[in-house]
């Protein structure tokens, strides 16, 4: 059995896009445009995937690493010589390579192994993907023979009046045998208008030769679109939303407003849990059953376990364990971990922590890099002091403590279990288990001060 693989086609500038980025990493729901591509070929099937660049060919070789092989278009000669740069690697291989453009997102892997399905059961050398546009303008038009099969592909330009009624336009998308395709790359040549050597020459050539070249239409549109300008970006981007949230919809989940919610494709959302209105989940962040997250709310690469509620907050490379409620305005920052059943409330930032089971930071503290017992009381304003302008330092509190309003631990330094630390201390000693620290000076009154003063 022949193996399928791809080569996609990234090496364009993209000068609509204005932008300094390869057009290609522009991301939508979550992920650059060529991650997206990459990702429905390997669900089609792709064994092997190749990828051309051109313009910041480095910056996206980084981008994608080992997950493709890379060889590079120098001069942008047009696509049929694109996909000539892959020939050392793949024209001696007895498999189906398909063509694919680095800057359409919207491909499925069901689309693409629809094409390669039906390529393979026509016997054809070569199959193009169509698709039905309800304005075909600008798009070459597909023309088949009464048997089905193309005859040609004509561009807009070079269209005759009856050719233009026609709204079956060509994807830019391709299945060919290998050995076939490459074969006939060697005989494009780039007699035509812009100088370029033209890929869709390659049917009219094996046309000639009398091979069958096919043609597979995708029953939407949409998925076959290519972004060329930050408008169409934009459009990707709602569509890619839609799909994930009717995908998480179906699975059990309440989407209180899906035009105003916004979930990156890797996200993962238990049954019965609600997302409420302007919420961000993000990256690879995961979600449990039985949870009310936002409104207002974004949480990026993290951990969210069962019965959690957080709105109004803030959160990224983080994990929260179940029956945590979190909120309003609650930053938690990279390296923090929230055990069972702890309560974080209003103006709380919590950095490279753990916070242990049951335990309150109710309002107004900031905890950075701090281990925090079970069934702690942090009272309100409570600073942890971790960076004396060099170096930053952990600070430890044991179980069952008491933290008093308005304290600062200066780090390094611990609370022992059980202990109690007085409002408005500055703590800068180890406080032993269950002892009672004050670390601040006594008051003392002035009588009459302010009469001196005037």
């Amino acid at each position: 059995m022949t193996e399928l693989l791809t080569v996609v086609l990234a090496a364009g500038k993209g000068t609509r896009m204005q932008s300094t980025l390869p057009k290609v990493l522009h991301q939508v729901g979550g992920k650059a445009m060529l991650q997206q591509v990459l990702d429905a070929a390997n669900d089609a099937g792709s064994k092997r995937n190749v990828v051309v660049v051109g313009f910041g060919g480095e910056t996206v070789k980084t981008a994608i690493g080992t997950q493709a092989e890379f060889v590079v278009q120098t001069e942008q000669l047009g696509t049929g010589h694109a996909v000539a740069q892959a020939a050392d690697l793949l024209k001696n291989i007895d498999g189906t390579v398909m063509v694919l453009c680095g800057d359409t997102p919207l491909l499925t892997g069901n689309l693409l192994k629809k094409l390669y399905d039906e390529h393979k059961k026509a016997g054809a050398k070569a199959t193009v993907l169509t698709a039905i546009m309800p304005d075909a303008n600008g798009y070459g038009r597909i023309i088949r023979t009464k048997a089905g099969a193309v005859e040609k592909i004509v561009e807009q330009k070079d269209a005759a009046p009856q050719e233009l009624l026609v709204r079956e336009v060509n994807s830019g998308i391709y299945c060919f045998e290998c050995k076939v395709l490459f074969k006939a790359l060697e005989n494009l040549n780039c007699d035509n208008a812009q100088g370029e050597y033209y890929l869709t020459d390659v049917l009219e050539i094996l046309n000639k030769s009398g091979e069958k070249v096919w043609a597979v239409t995708a029953d939407n549109y949409e998925e076959t679109l290519g972004i060329n300008s930050r408008v169409q970006l934009a459009g990707a981007e709602k569509i890619i939303r839609q799909r994930k949230n009717i995908e998480l919809m179906n699975q059990g989940v309440t989407i209180l407003d899906p035009d105003s919610t916004f979930i990156d494709k890797n996200v993962q959302i238990g049954k019965d849990t609600i997302i409420y209105p302007f919420t961000w989940l993000e990256g690879e962040t995961v979600v449990g059953e039985h949870c009310e997250i936002g409104p207002n709310s974004r949480f990026t690469n993290t951990k969210i376990g069962s019965f959690v509620t957080a709105h109004f907050s803030y959160g990224h490379d983080c994990e929260l364990e179940d029956e945590v409620i979190v909120g309003p305005y609650v930053h938690l920052r990279p390296q923090t971990k929230i055990m069972k059943k702890v309560k974080i409330g209003n103006f709380v930032e919590v950095k490279n922590s753990t916070v242990g089971e049951g335990s309150k930071l109710p309002h107004l503290s900031y905890i950075g890099d701090a281990d925090i017992g079970s069934g702690v009381n942090m009272g309100c304003g409570t600073i942890t002091v971790n960076y004396d302008g060099k170096k930053k330092f952990r600070t430890v509190v044991g179980n069952d403590a008491f933290v008093g309003c308005n304290s600062n631990l200066v780090a390094p330094v611990s609370v022992g279990d059980g202990a109690y630390v007085g409002a408005g201390s500055t703590i800068t000693k180890d406080v032993p288990p269950a002892a009672l620290a004050i670390a601040r000076q006594r008051q003392r009154n002035i009588e009459g001060w302010s009469d001196k003063r005037s």
